[in-house]
C-alpha cells in the first residue's frame, strides 16, 4: 500500500495525497474556487510553484492574489522573463543576463545583437506587444534540475556568453533549475536559468499590468570594466487599476520632483565640478536655517549640549573604531601633509608627502569623535546621561550612480547626537526620544511607521550584548505606545548596523511613498573598542552604553523630502519669502511701500513687487516660486488701508485690514514649536 503524505493546512486540518502531488492538487481537493484562486503555495514556509511535487510531508499555505505581497513578487518576476523572452524573439541574437523584480516593477540586463545600437526607448511599444502576445498564448512554465555541465553546455551552443560564465561559477552541490516557457524542449519554448518560483503559466499574468518605462546602461556585473549593457525598466502590478494608480503616482512624483522645484523655486543647484555636493542659493539655504533653529530648540529643551569636531580625524582612530574596516572604500583619506617642501625654480614651494606619512580620514559619521569628547576627564555615574549632539558635517564616497539630487549626496549634515548612559537609563533615554521624534514628525504633518532592525550576520559585539541592546529597544517602544498596529511595528531580521540594533522611523509622504529617516541604535561595542569609561557608585570603572540618533537623518535629504511631500507649497514658516506685497498701478507703490515695512518689523520675509507689469503676470510668476501669500494692492486698497490678499493653491482671495493680514501671517510665520 502506498504511503500517503500528510499536508497540514493553516487550519489545523491535514490533507493525505498520494506521492507526486502538488500545492495545486491540494488546492482542486478543497474546492474548484480555491483551485482557480490559487497561484502558488508556502510549502514549509518556502515561496513555490503551485505544480512543484511535495517531497514528503510539509506544511502548506496556498497563495492567491489576496496575498499581495507574495503575489507581486510572483508576477514581477514573471514580467521580468516575459521581457527577456520578448527581447530575443524580437532581436534574435541578444545575449540576456539576469532580471530581477523591484520595489514597483521589474527589470532586465540585455546585450543588443552585434548587427544593431544598444536599445532605446523607441524599441519599447514593440517589445510590450510582443510581451502581451507572450502572455496572452497562455505558455506553460515548468520547472527543471539540470546540472552545472548541462548550463554551460546549453549557454556555450547558444553564443549566450554571459549566462555561461555564471553557469561555470555555480556550486555543484547547489540544486540549479531551469524555467521553460512553453513544453520543455519545444523549437518555440524558452528558458531561462532561474532559482524561481513562478506562476504556473504566461497567462496568469494581466496583459494589461504592466508597462515599460525606461532604458539605462549598466555593466555586466556591476563592473565598469566589463561591457556594457542595457537595462530594459518596466512596472508590473496584478491588475489594470493598480497599473493605473501607479502611474498616477508617478506623474504626482514627477512634478514634485525635488530637483525641478529646487530650480523653479531657485533653492539649489548642482553642477560637475562639485559633484554629490549642494550649492545652496539664498532660498534654499533660508529653509535650511529655519530647521537648523527649530531642531536646536529641540534639542536644547531636551536637554542636549552642543558640540563641533573635526573634518579629519587619523585613519587609525577608523580602525579601532572598526568603521575603516567596513566603510573605507566610501571614506576620503588623504596622506598628512608634512612640512618639507621642494623648490621648484623661484615658483612657491610645493608641499610634498613623505613615504611613511600617516593617514588622515574625512569623517563619513560623528560617532568616534564625540566619544573621543565624552571620555576627556573622569565622568562620574552622577553626570550620566550625558547628551552630546552636533549639526555634524559628514563626507561619503557613494557611487556615481547612487546619487540622486540632494536626497543622497556626497557630503551631508547630520542633525546627530550621541546619548552615553547606563545600562539601567537605556530605556528611559530611547522612550524620551521616540517622544521628541513624534513632537517633530508631527510638527510638519507626517504619519509614519516604527520599525526594528535586528542584528546581522557580520556584527561585532557579543550575544549577549545584542540580546540586552534589542530588548531594551523592545522596551522602549512599548513604554511609549508605539509597538503596535498603528504604528506600523515591524521587526527587520538582520537589517541592523554591524554594532547595534537600531529603531527606525518611516515617513509617509502626501502621495503615500515611504522614507526611513529618524533612527536611535543601541550600541554597546564602539564605547568598548574606543575604551570609554565612567566611574560607577562602586568606584570602578563601566563602560556606558551609547545612543545613537537623529531626527531629520541628514538636512539635506529631509529638505528634499519636505520639497516633494508639500510639492514646494511649504509651510509658511519654512518658506523662504513668506509673502509678497503687488501693485496693480504705479500709484499705490507709497503704500506697498508702507505695508511691506509692517510686515517686516513683525518678522515676516516679505518683499515688494513694484513692477510696472499687468497684475495677472505677478500672480502667475510668484505662484510659479511657491510663494505663500500675495498681498495685492491698488488705490482702493491704498485709501482703505486693506490688502486683496490670494493665497497659494486658493481660487478665492480675501480682502482684510492690513493690520489684521499682518497678525494672520505672523501667526502662520511662527515655527510650530514656539506657537501657544
Amino acid at each position: 500500500m502506498t504511503e500517503l503524505l500528510k499536508i497540514s493546512l493553516p487550519d489545523g486540518s491535514v490533507c493525505e495525497m498520494e506521492a507526486g502531488a502538488t500545492p495545486a492538487d491540494v488546492a482542486a481537493a478543497i474546492g474548484p474556487g480555491l483551485a482557480k484562486a490559487a497561484i502558488a503555495a508556502r510549502v514549509d514556509g518556502e515561496l513555490r510553484d503551485i505544480n512543484r511535487p511535495f517531497e514528503g510531508d510539509a506544511e502548506l499555505a496556498l497563495v492567491t492574489s489576496r496575498d499581495e505581497a507574495d503575489a507581486l513578487e510572483l508576477a514581477r518576476h514573471d514580467f521580468a522573463h516575459v521581457l527577456a523572452e520578448a527581447v530575443q524573439s524580437l532581436f534574435p541574437g541578444t545575449q540576456i543576463t539576469f532580471g530581477p523584480a523591484t520595489d514597483d516593477g521589474f527589470y532586465y540586463d540585455v546585450k543588443a545583437p552585434e548587427n544593431r545600437e544598444p536599445f532605446s526607448i523607441d524599441d519599447l511599444p514593440a517589445i510590450e506587444e510582443e510581451m502581451r502576445r507572450i502572455i496572452k498564448a497562455d505558455k506553460p512554465l515548468h520547472r527543471e534540475v539540470w546540472t552545472r555541465e548541462q548550463l554551460i553546455e546549453k549557454w556555450k551552443s547558444e553564443g549566450e556568453t554571459f549566462k555561461a560564465e555564471w553557469a561555470n561559477e555555480l556550486p555543484e552541490d547547489e540544486e540549479l533549475t531551469v524555467y521553460w516557457s512553453g513544453p520543455p524542449g519545444d523549437k518555440d519554448s524558452w528558458l531561462d536559468m532561474c532559482r524561481g518560483p513562478h506562476l504556473a503559466s504566461t497567462g496568469k499574468l494581466d496583459p494589461q499590468a504592466f508597462k515599460l518605462t525606461r532604458v539605462a546602461g549598466a555593466y555586466w556585473r556591476g563592473d565598469q570594466n566589463n561591457p556594457q549593457l542595457t537595462r530594459i525598466y518596466g512596472t508590473g502590478w496584478l491588475n489594470k487599476k493598480q497599473l493605473n494608480a501607479h502611474l498616477t503616482r508617478m506623474e504626482e512624483a514627477a512634478k514634485r520632483d525635488h530637483r525641478k522645484l529646487g530650480r523653479e523655486m531657485d533653492l539649489f543647484h548642482l553642477q560637475e565640478e562639485a559633484h554629490g555636493s549642494v550649492f545652496w542659493h539664498p532660498n534654499g539655504y533660508r529653509i535650511w536655517r529655519e530647521l537648523e533653529a527649530y531642531m536646536r530648540r529641540k534639542m536644547d529643551a531636551a536637554g542636549y549640549r552642543e558640540i563641533k569636531t573635526p573634518q579629519l580625524m587619523d585613519v587609525r582612530q577608523w580602525e579601532q573604531s572598526g568603521h575603516w574596516g567596513k566603510y573605507a572604500e566610501n571614506m576620503f583619506a588623504v596622506p598628512d601633509m608634512v612640512p618639507e617642501v621642494e623648490e621648484l625654480g623661484d615658483g612657491p614651494a610645493n608641499p610634498s608627502v613623505a613615504p611613511d606619512a600617516d593617514w588622515m580620514a574625512i569623517k563619513p559619521m560623528n560617532c568616534p569623535a564625540h566619544v573621543l569628547v565624552f571620555k576627556q576627564g573622569i565622568t562620574s555615574y552622577r553626570d550620566l546621561p550625558i547628551r552630546l549632539g552636533e549639526m555634524g558635517c559628514c563626507h561619503r564616497n557613494e557611487p556615481h550612480g547612487a546619487l540622486h539630487g540632494i536626497m543622497r549626496v556626497r557630503q551631508f549634515t547630520q542633525d546627530d547626537a550621541h546619548i552615553f548612559c547606563t545600562e539601567t537609563q537605556v530605556v528611559e533615554e530611547v522612550r524620551a526620544f521616540c517622544k521628541l521624534a513624534d513632537e517633530v514628525y508631527r510638527d510638519f504633518g507626517f504619519e509614519y511607521h516604527v520599525k526594528l532592525a535586528l542584528r546581522p550576520e557580520k556584527r561585532f559585539g557579543n550575544e549577549s550584548d545584542w540580546d540586552k541592546a534589542e530588548q531594551e529597544l523592545r522596551d522602549a517602544v512599548a513604554e511609549a505606545g508605539m509597538a503596535n498596529e498603528q504604528y506600523g511595528w515591524e521587526e527587520l531580521p538582520g537589517e541592523g548596523a554591524f554594532y547595534a540594533p537600531k529603531l527606525e522611523w518611516h515617513l509617509t509622504d502626501a502621495i503615500g511613498r515611504t522614507w526611513q529617516v529618524g533612527t536611535i541604535q543601541g550600541d554597546r561595542v564602539l564605547p568598548d573598542r574606543l575604551d570609554a569609561s565612567y566611574i560607577g557608585e562602586d568606584g570602578e570603572k563601566h563602560r556606558p552604553v551609547m545612543l545613537h540618533r537623529a531626527v531629520f537623518g541628514s538636512y539635506e535629504r529631509f529638505i528634499g523630502i519636505l520639497i516633494e511631500h508639500f510639492a514646494g507649497r511649504l509651510p509658511v514658516w519654512l518658506a523662504p519669502t513668506q509673502a509678497v506685497v503687488a501693485t496693480i498701478v504705479s500709484d499705490a507703490d507709497d503704500y506697498a511701500s508702507e505695508a511691506t515695512a509692517q510686515l517686516r518689523a513683525a518678522g515676516i520675509r516679505v518683499e515688494s513687487d513694484l513692477r510696472n507689469e499687468k497684475i495677472n503676470y505677478k500672480v502667475r510668476e510668484h505662484s510659479h516660486a511657491k510663494v505663500p501669500h500675495l498681498l495685492v494692492v491698488g488705490n482702493r486698497e491704498a485709501e482703505e488701508g486693506t490688502v486683496a490678499i490670494r493665497t497659494l493653491g486658493e481660487k478665492e482671495q480675501r480682502v482684510m485690514p492690513l493690520d489684521e493680514a499682518v497678525a494672520m501671517l505672523k501667526t502662520e510665520a511662527t515655527p510650530p514649536d514656539l506657537r501657544d
